[in-house]
């Protein structure tokens, strides 16, 4: 399974049992869902359980997936929220101009201006579009910021540094905005 130490990436969950022959319905994280078994075997979050898929069709609702030793609904039903990670090095290299997300964790944060930051400690999407999480050096406070071109202008994975222009503080805080007087 996975060695200590190294890192895994997140491809999917099974999101239910799919028909009484041991099929899953899995909710893919790659780019071509079908893509979820192109990895080798597959393990859950704790790298304890080995999952070899086998894709039988794409669906709108995620891919509908054969497991290996999986023969009847049960089964299937028993493994309904398992993630499924692969480890990194089964990924190969990002193309020129991307990266994986995971790689990206642990970075340094620089200014514009070479001055240091702090870390990267997270890449997160709640559906408004992707944020980085940056840890301040010397602190313990972090702030999520906008993962685009313009607050995030280079990204030097081999380098191991991000430059970020963090958003200016207009020196407001949340008890200052003005209150609706419809509220």
């Amino acid at each position: 399974m996975t060695t200590s130490g190294s890192k895994r990436i997140l491809l999917g969950h099974i999101s239910s049992a799919h028909g009484i022959r041991g099929e899953v319905l899995v909710k893919s994280h790659t780019a071509d869902p079908a893509d979820i078994a192109a990895y080798g075997p597959l393990s859950d979050a704790a790298g304890k359980r080995s999952f070899k898929l086998k894709v039988l069709r794409v669906t709108p609702k995620g891919v509908v997936a054969r497991i290996a030793g999986v023969a009847d609904r049960n089964a299937a039903e028993a493994l309904r929220g398992t993630e499924l990670y692969v480890d990194r090095q089964a990924m190969g290299d990002a193309g020129e101009g991307e990266f994986f997300y995971s790689d990206l964790v642990g970075l340094a944060v620089v200014a514009p201006d070479g001055s240091r930051i702090g870390a990267v400690k997270a890449v997160e999407n709640f559906g408004a579009g992707d944020l980085l999480e940056i840890a301040f050096a010397g602190s313990g406070k972090t702030e999520f910021v906008a993962f685009t071109a313009a607050n995030v202008p280079t990204v030097d994975v081999a380098g191991g540094k991000v430059v970020v222009v963090m958003p200016a503080d207009d020196g407001s805080k949340p008890e200052d905005e003005p209150k609706d007087p419809e509220a």
